[in-house]
């Protein structure tokens, strides 16, 4: 009795595996950490970084510009690069003419136009490493939804001295994938922006970043057909009206 209760035991386990093969393919995960942007002359990206400001910012700025270098906790992970001057970072120098709630967006630029970086995957963190000098300013990064919407993600206060390692969990409710099929909206990053504390001072102010990285799961649902997602119309020989 109990080695026929085995038997149909194993039966139903074996069968629940050639059953339900594609749920389990759905409830996969394949994450990945990738650079957003190393900030390096030689990256690669398409787009370069602009900065904007408030209305009280000072003639003559923001300034910005990249600097050879980059933290030392990196260069255990580029031990060739500080010979060779292959690293850069970012940096941005304001300041504005009265106290208050100041702000600057670095934001990046392709072609000329103000540009929105589509992130690859789903999302799930962002970090950076963000040099301190002790002002009471925060650092937010803004997100665009695939529904068109900002999103402002705090990421921290800059009351620090020195180069640190900053990161942000993205919220599960800021819509990143559509359920549709073939839709061509991307999660994206807009810009990062600066804020100063009303009571802070603002004469001279040095920001510099580097390493933007995102931990994001790039898994793709499989399926037959899956190649028509990126079908181009467009470019296809065809008469009007299907004819």
């Amino acid at each position: 009795m109990k080695q026929g209760s085995l038997v149909v035991m194993c039966f139903i386990l074996l069968m629940s595996f050639l059953v339900f093969p594609v749920s389990a393919q759905e409830g996969d995960k394949n994450y990945q950490t990738y650079i957003v942007d190393s900030f390096d002359t030689d990256s690669g990206v398409e787009w370069t970084w602009k900065v904007g400001a408030s209305k009280f910012v000072t003639e003559g700025f923001p300034i910005v510009k990249t600097f050879d270098g980059m933290p030392r906790t990196l260069e255990v992970m580029y031990p060739d690069a500080k010979e060779e001057g292959s690293k850069q970072y970012l940096g941005v120098q304001i300041k504005f003419n009265r106290m208050g709630d100041n702000y600057f967006d670095i934001y990046p630029v392709k072609d000329g136009k103000r540009y929105e970086i589509p992130f690859k995957g789903i999302i799930s963190r962002l970090d950076m490493w963000v040099w301190g000098a002790d002002y009471l300013y925060s650092l937010e990064i803004l997100v665009r939804d695939i529904e068109g919407r900002v999103h402002p993600l705090p990421v921290g206060w800059l009351n620090f001295k020195g180069w640190e390692n900053l990161g942000i969990k993205i919220p599960t409710n800021i819509k990143q994938k559509s359920r549709y099929v073939g839709t061509s909206n991307k999660f994206s990053f807009v810009c990062f922006r600066i804020r100063t504390k009303p009571t802070e001072k603002v004469d001279n102010f040095y920001f510099f970043v580097d390493e933007l990285k995102a931990l994001t799961d790039v898994f793709v649902d499989s399926y037959d057909g899956y190649e028509l997602v990126d079908a181009k119309f467009e470019e296809t020989e065809s008469e009007e009206g299907g004819k």
